[in-house]
This record gives C-alpha cells, sequence and structure tokens, in this order.
C-alpha cells in the first residue's frame, strides 16, 4: 500500500490534573494485594509467550504459556463414508421428518473417532492448549509483616510492577514479555543493599522434567499423543544478580545478598506453524540460545525496547471521556468493578475497558504466531476448557473485531494465515462428507488443522464456519484497499464460495436454494409436531453467510479482473438463495420455518448475524428488517454469557440505541466470582483482572466488548459504507465530551475527532486512497480540504454527502 503523505491532524487540549488522573484511571489496572488465583493475576504476553504476575510478597507465582502448547496431533477425522448418507439425510429434510434426520447424521455424519473428545481433549487426539508450567519466586524472609503493598499493570507501556515494603526496605518487581526478544523480563530491586534473598523454581505438574546447565535452569518435556509421541517443548531461565551470590542446587537457584536480580525466562515447542505434521527441531537449544547473555545484560535497554515495540501499536488509535473522579484513583479495579456495579460513576472504566481490549490484542496476537484461542494465551490449566481451541461459531471470529478499526488489522494476520492453512484438510473433508468442490471447516478446530463436523448432531454440523473466517478477510481488503492482499487470499474466498454454492439444494416450499444439514449454533426449535431438534435446512445465519461469501467473492473477482464467467454464474445462484423472514411475532426467523425457539433466552443469536458482523441489515437500507431485528433482541434478551452480551452491545449499536448498548456493556462489567469476600454469583461480568467471564473465563467477551464500544462511535458498514461519528453514544453524563484518535474505517480512512455536548465539534478525515468519501455530516457542519476550502456543507439536517478525496490527503469537518 503506498502513501503519497500524511498530514497529522492534533486536537488541542489543556491538559489539568483532571485529564491526567483520567488517563491514569484508563491506563492501569491495579490491586491492593496479591492475587489469590490466576483470575486476579496480571497477564503479559507477547504475542508467543504468555505470563501472568500474581505479585506474591512471599512466594510469588508467575503463571507460563506458550502460544503454540498443544497436546494431541493431527488426526484423521473425516468419516470417509459420510457422503454416502447425505442424500438420505437431505431427504428426511425435504420431507419434513427432521427427528429421522438428525438420528442418522448422528449415526453417520458427525467425526470419527471421539472428534474434539467432547471438549475434553487433552489427553485424545483432538488435543488441548495447555499451561507450559510455573516460574515460583520464594523470599527467605517471610516472617515480618509487609505494608504499602500496591501491583498494577501498567497497559500503555506492557509493564507489571509490585511494590512493597518489609524491614525498612521497599522492594520493586517489575516484569514484561518483551516484544522485542522473545522473553520474559523480571527486574527485582531493593531500596538497601544486600536485601534480595530468595529461590527461583520452574514448575510443571505434567509431562516435564527439570534440570540445570551453567547460569541456566531448564525444564524440557513432551505433551501425550494418544497413537504417538506428542509435542515437544522447553523453557529456560537465567537470573542475572548484581551484589551478592547466584547459587545453583537441586533444579533452583538461590540468590543471596544481592542489590538487584534481573531474571530472564524463554520458551519455546516444535510446533512447526507452516507443516504442523513436520515437528521443528528440539526446542531446547533454541531456548538456550535465545536468552540475553549475563555479559551483554542491560535491562534499561530491553525495557525501553520492548515498551517502544509495544507502543508502536498501542498509540496508533485513543479514545477518551473527559470526565474524571479524583476518589477513583484510590480505588483498586475490582473496587471500581463493585462500585460501578452499584451505581457509582466512572466513565474511566468503560475506556480502560476498550484500553484492556487493545492491550490483549497486541500482547495475544503478533504476526507469525497462531490466532489468540478461546483463553487468548492465558490459561492455567492442563485440560482447558472447551480445549481452549478455536470455536469457529462466533468465537474465534470475535476476537479479531477489533483489529481493523483499530488500525492493528496486521494483527490479524495469524487469523488470515490460519484460515488458509484450512483449506487443504478442509477441502478433503467437504469431499469426504459433502462430495463437493472446494473447502469447509465446520465448528471446531485446532492448531493441527482440524475441519470434520463435531461429534454431536446438535452442535457439530454448522457448516459456514471457514466461511464466516473467510469475511475477516474480506473486512481487511474494505478496510485498506489492498489489493495484493486481496489477490493473495482470493483462492481462499473462492474455495469457500465453490464449496457452499455446490452443497445447496432446492427447498419444496418456495423452490428456494437453502444448506443441508445443519445447524443454527447450538440452538434448537420446536416443530408443530413437537419435535424439538437442531438438524435443519438453510438456517438463517447460513443463508446470510452465503450471500456475504458469494457477494464479496464476486466483487473480488471484478477487482483482480478473474473468473468472470463463474462469477456470473454465482450471481444467479445467489439471486435464488432463501431469503430473510418476518414471522408472525415481528421478529426474524431463524430457520425457513416460523418455528418456536427451544430456548427463547438462547445465548446465540445467530440469525441476527446480517446485522452484525455482516451488513445485510441497516435501520437506513433495511429499516423493515431492522425492526424485526430489534424484535428479535427483545425476545432474547439482555442475559447470557459473557461473549453473548459482548454481542449484544454490538447488535444495539448497529441499531443505533446507544443507551441499550451502554446498559449492557454496564452488565458485562459486573463482577463476578468472589472478590474482597463478596460473593457475586454465576454469569457473564468481569474477573477482578478485567478477564471476561463465560464463566469461566474467555477473552472474546473482552474483545467483543471493546468492538462493542468502538460500535457505539464509529460505524461505516452497510452497502454505501457511509461513515457515521457518534452513531450510538450513550445518553449518560460522563459520555458527553470525549475524543476519538487513530479509527479506521472501511472505504480505507482514517478519522480523529473530538466532540461535546454529545456532537462532534472538530474532525479529520484522511484518504488512504482517491476516491469518494461518504459521510453522515452534522447538521451546521462543513468539510474542507487541507487548504481549507469548503467541499460540503450542511446547514440544515443531518445527511449523507459524497466528496472526491484524493489518496493521503486530509479533509476536515467543523
Amino acid at each position: 500500500m503506498k502513501f503519497k503523505r500524511y498530514i497529522v491532524f492534533t486536537f488541542v487540549t489543556l491538559f489539568s490534573a483532571t485529564n491526567l488522573l483520567a488517563q491514569q484511571e484508563a491506563q492501569q489496572v491495579t490491586f491492593k494485594k496479591p492475587a489469590t488465583h490466576y483470575l486476579e493475576a496480571l497477564p503479559m504476553g507477547n504475542g508467543h509467550i504468555g505470563a501472568m504476575d500474581f505479585g506474591g510478597t512471599n512466594r510469588n507465582r508467575i503463571l507460563l504459556n506458550e502460544k503454540t502448547l498443544w497436546s494431541g496431533g493431527i488426526q484423521d477425522a473425516d468419516s470417509d463414508s459420510a457422503r454416502h448418507y447425505l442424500p438420505a439425510i437431505q431427504d428426511f429434510l425435504l420431507k419434513g421428518d427432521n427427528k429421522a434426520a438428525q438420528e442418522l447424521l448422528q449415526q453417520k455424519f458427525v467425526s470419527k473417532g471421539n472428534g474434539s473428545g467432547y471438549g475434553q481433549g487433552a489427553k485424545d487426539n483432538y488435543g488441548s492448549y495447555q499451561t507450559l508450567g510455573d516460574l515460583i519466586i520464594e523470599w527467605k524472609d517471610t516472617t515480618t509483616s509487609v505494608t504499602g503493598y500496591h501491583r498494577k499493570l501498567q497497559l500503555d507501556e506492557a509493564l507489571a510492577a509490585t511494590t512493597w515494603k518489609r524491614n525498612n526496605t521497599t522492594f520493586t518487581q517489575e516484569t514484561f514479555v518483551s516484544l522485542a526478544g522473545n522473553y520474559i523480563a523480571i527486574r527485582i530491586t531493593a531500596s538497601q543493599k544486600n536485601k534480595i534473598n530468595l529461590s527461583l523454581q520452574l514448575d510443571r505438574k505434567e509431562n516435564a522434567k527439570f534440570s540445570q546447565e551453567s547460569g541456566f535452569l531448564l525444564m524440557q518435556g513432551q505433551l501425550p499423543h494418544k497413537d504417538k509421541p506428542g509435542m515437544r517443548f522447553a523453557a529456560a531461565l537465567r537470573p542475572v544478580a548484581k551484589g551478592g551470590r547466584i547459587k545453583q542446587t537441586n533444579n533452583r537457584v538461590d540468590i543471596i545478598n544481592a542489590n538487584e536480580l534481573v531474571i530472564y525466562l524463554t520458551a519455546a515447542t516444535d510446533y512447526n506453524l507452516l507443516n504442523p505434521a513436520k515437528p521443528l527441531a528440539d526446542p531446547l537449544q533454541k531456548v538456550i540460545t535465545s536468552l540475553p547473555h549475563p555479559a551483554n545484560d542491560n535491562y534499561a535497554q530491553a525495557k525501553a525496547a520492548h515498551v517502544k515495540a509495544f507502543q508502536s501499536f498501542y498509540m496508533r488509535n485513543s479514545f477518551s471521556l473527559s470526565h474524571a473522579d479524583p476518589q477513583l484513583s484510590k480505588l483498586s479495579t475490582s473496587e471500581r468493578l463493585i462500585a460501578f456495579s452499584k451505581g457509582t460513576t466512572d466513565a474511566q472504566l468503560p475506556v480502560l475497558y476498550y484500553n484492556f481490549g487493545k492491550y490483549l490484542l497486541i500482547s495475544s496476537s503478533q504476526p507469525g504466531t497462531l490466532p489468540s484461542n478461546l483463553q487468548g494465551i492465558w490459561a492455567p490449566e492442563y485440560q482447558a476448557p472447551w480445549n481452549g481451541d478455536y470455536h469457529l461459531n462466533i468465537n474465534l471470529q470475535m476476537n479479531y473485531w477489533l483489529a481493523e478499526p483499530m488500525g492493528l488489522g496486521d494483527l490479524a494476520e495469524p487469523l488470515f494465515e490460519f484460515t488458509a492453512g484450512l483449506v487443504e484438510p478442509g477441502m478433503k473433508t467437504a469431499k469426504a462428507y459433502y462430495n463437493a468442490p472446494g473447502w469447509v471447516a465446520h465448528v471446531l478446530a485446532n492448531p493441527w488443522k482440524f475441519t470434520s463436523p463435531g461429534e454431536g448432531a446438535d452442535w457439530g454440523s454448522t457448516l459456514t464456519g471457514g466461511a464466516w473466517l473467510g469475511e475477516h478477510i474480506w473486512e481487511h481488503y474494505r478496510y485498506t484497499k489492498d489489493e495484493a492482499f486481496l489477490r493473495k487470499y482470493y483462492p481462499v474466498l473462492k474455495g469457500s464460495a465453490q464449496f457452499l454454492s455446490s452443497i445447496l439444494i432446492k427447498e419444496p416450499k418456495n423452490g428456494w436454494l437453502v444448506t443441508a444439514p445443519s445447524n443454527s449454533p447450538e440452538h434448537a426449535y420446536v416443530m408443530p409436531n413437537g419435535f424439538k431438534g437442531n438438524t435443519a435446512m438453510g438456517p438463517t445465519m447460513d443463508m446470510q453467510i452465503c450471500r456475504e461469501t458469494f457477494d464479496y467473492v464476486i466483487t473480488a473477482a471484478d477487482i483482480l479482473n478473474v473468473d468472470k464467467a463463474w462469477a456470473d454464474s454465482l450471481r444467479i445462484v445467489r439471486s435464488k438463495l432463501a431469503p430473510l423472514q418476518i414471522g408472525a411475532a415481528g421478529d426474524i426467523n431463524e430457520w425457513l420455518e416460523d418455528w418456536k425457539d427451544g430456548e427463547p433466552l438462547h445465548r446465540h443469536v445467530s440469525h441476527l448475524y446480517g446485522l452484525h458482523p455482516y451488513d445485510e441489515i441497516t435501520p437506513w437500507d433495511s429499516p423493515e428488517m431492522a425492526a424485526a431485528a430489534q424484535v428479535t433482541l427483545a425476545q432474547r434478551g439482555d442475559g447470557g454469557t459473557g461473549w453473548s452480551k459482548a454481542w449484544k452491545i454490538n447488535f444495539w449499536s448497529r441499531l443505533g440505541d446507544g443507551d441499550h448498548a451502554f446498559l449492557l456493556l454496564k452488565q458485562l462489567l459486573k463482577p463476578v466470582g468472589l472478590i474482597d469476600g463478596i460473593n457475586y454469583g454465576k454469569g457473564g461480568g468481569t474477573y477482578p483482572n478485567l478477564f471476561c467471564a463465560h464463566p469461566p473465563f474467555q477473552i472474546d467477551g473482552n474483545f467483543g466488548g471493546a468492538a462493542g464500544i468502538v460500535e457505539m462511535l464509529v460505524q461505516s458498514h452497510g452497502k454505501d459504507e457511509v461513515i457515521r461519528l457518534l452513531p450510538a453514544l450513550p445518553s449518560d453524563a460522563a459520555w458527553q465530551q470525549g475524543s476519538l484518535k487513530g479509527f479506521k474505517t472501511r472505504g480505507a480512512f482514517s478519522v480523529d475527532f473530538n466532540w461535546k455536548a454529545g456532537k462532534v465539534e472538530k474532525a479529520t478525515l484522511t484518504a488512504t486512497h482517491a476516491g469518494t468519501a461518504k459521510l453522515y455530516l452534522p447538521a451546521g457542519k462543513a468539510v474542507a480540504d487541507a487548504a481549507g476550502k469548503v467541499l460540503v456543507e450542511k446547514k440544515d439536517q443531518s445527511t449523507v454527502v459524497s466528496f472526491e478525496v484524493t489518496g493521503g490527503a486530509t479533509y476536515h469537518i467543523s
């Protein structure tokens, strides 16, 4: 992508003490005591290595993760005979005998073997994401009480720090996971000399052995795979002390009377990102050689390099609200969550949540790695919940909703590459089950490229997971207009469209083309005959994804000047797809027929995929469907798990209802778990360290909730990609003044603006490509170029305006 120039526009702001205070309230996760479990620990990562610091002053645990550490391995989960039963299953569906169709599907059309191990695949072929283990820091003096304890995670620098005082000595521990170098760095200092006395150990409960070499503590092991040896892994720790001495014994390091201690730790596996079937070399030598050498140690330089690398991502965008309360600086983050849930105004808590989502994305997803999984990069288990895998019926996709509008689309590269990696196994699965060209991925995937259906008919047959992943490739193009990128991934998109178009059958009532068999993710219907089932043909989400996929593949073919005849044939198929339907209750039907919901308050609202993330339903292009979507949301209610609430925030924002979106954001921020001795029960919400409660912890809610805040403030979806500023601003007083910088929109624009009294005051729009900008211009505002020439002026009412732009130029709205 080429840029002629950038004109940088900066809002003039008077930084009062209140402004600075607000910045800190929005940039720090703080605690007044050590963590008792990992949901109070501070997460750090560089996309490869994850760490969670518990901040203990007697015994400190630092939880360790390595992104590729997975048990299991490549498995043949495709049932070779499945395709022979497809006509019979479809015939039952066409005849309305869904019960027989679902029974046959369960017998013959699910994955071979145990599939995902029924969500417990750690010791099965499917495998599970696993913790690497722990670094344990044991202090020698544990009898004297501690005072002045404080622990924080500084988001804008990706640094964790703990301070405390013991025997008139102030101790400080600072930790980061370097984005400039692939290691964890921990620096411990004392205000008096010779006061650092502690021991270091590595620990893992399973499949590991420990050893030491001169200057190193080492851990290595091999994870289980049901049929053969599995993944190898290794970790290495090297301490560097100033003053005092280091003693190594019994796979432990003792630090005696030191003035300062720096601990470097790294980890690796033999997982081959490009070809999982061919493991890399033994990771032990890799970890030993990648740590800084004591003779070359310069912690200050290492820290500065890390902060610079991290801020190259973090500072690309910012969101601020002007209101601040000096009293909040006295509260820990968990105390702020409790106060907010009781009605205390805390304008900076939503900003902190937004910043935390951005922080987690940078820390868990970097180019050249796997995508963020259900736990991002942080898991304490050997059997992670739901294997910590990649759920393709919303969860993996939600992890990346933030990337493009934040200008962090390069951090979605792991998702793009992962999607491309599913094509080859997905082609095999498409043949095995559907005798179809192209490729398919169903509900689940893992680093071993699992694309088969799940092992349960009631959830595992959703067949649009891969196509949904393709949407992110298309969205990246919409945000960047990068034709080289589109050309690279066009075969991935085309293969998905080939599969979907080839499997459609004609339903008998209206002659529409539909998918079959499939599910509406994890939800059930009740037929008029009383049968409660999941297997269906043409669920609404499938048809929306088919329309979206066909549309962007046709458009991409036109942009790239390829496959004209095939794209024309795809247009004909697209015109025959089952359309959206409004039911008798005024809601959008989830299935072809207006059947009752198996669970009226079900967490999935998959049939509103066309409202978000797809833009088939908008209040301006399709007001009748938008009204039906609102009825659907009212029926489903505001309950649900963490990621479900996050999705609903995005839904209500797309409908322009900022107050309802903010209501759900407040619910998402509800404290969950045992916090300061208060039991806040179960349900979606937020743990003390701001991790989202599914429950248990799933990171998708963090990403989806932050993406919902973006949708409140900037939108650019719809068939014309009109840019809308403050489309769903809550009426809450704390939101009436603020600013955004560095936001990206579809059409390849960058937007900065501020607002007062709930109205846009000034804004700039930077175009990366020449073309036409479309903007919903507020009443009384005008658009001018950099020279001050007025291009568009609107005196009376807010309307959509169009104006020609030059690539690299900036335009002002005031």
